[in-house]
């Protein structure tokens, strides 16, 4: 320990900032929100968000996670890019699941959705690994969200 305490790496600092920015706190927080305006700070908070779960997925799969293999039911772009990869949204059906569309289920996870079965997920991808309609993909249950999903690449 130094003199004045522990420095926070570069990583550390960068990460703290875009956590205040997201959530419209602190200096950079308040700024941001009053020279981008609603709509695209609601984007900038979406794009933020998705690299959070990005890194918390590695955490998980770090710490030996169990991971769910789904089939991609759909893929759609949301016009986003963090670090050059891009932000989608995917519709993904966990092995397992059943296709069935019941009326008289209603599920309050902002997860599922699409019908019984289907997660909707808005995640970072590797622009050299963009999953297609079909492929395989790895889950991960979210923690902070019991019933949830984070997506966890291609099988």
């Amino acid at each position: 320990m130094g003199i004045f305490g522990k420095r926070k790496s570069r990583e550390e600092r960068a990460a703290e900032i875009a956590n205040k920015v997201a959530s419209g706190k602190g200096f950079y927080g308040r700024t941001t929100r009053a020279f981008v305006g609603g709509e695209d700070f609601a984007k900038l908070q979406g794009a933020i968000g998705a690299y959070n779960s990005g890194a918390n997925v590695q955490q998980l799969l770090a710490m030996g996670a169990p991971t769910t293999v789904a089939v991609v039911v759909s893929i759609s772009d949301s016009g986003q890019l963090v670090n050059f990869d891009p932000v989608v949204d995917l519709v993904v059906q966990p092995a397992g699941a059943t296709d069935h569309n019941h009326d008289h289920d209603h599920d309050p996870n902002p997860n599922h959705g699409h019908g019984h079965g289907h997660v909707a997920l808005r995640t970072i991808v590797s622009k050299l690994a963009i999953p297609r309609t079909g492929d395989q993909v790895l889950l991960v249950a979210d923690p902070a969200q019991p019933g949830g999903f984070l997506y966890a690449g291609m099988v």
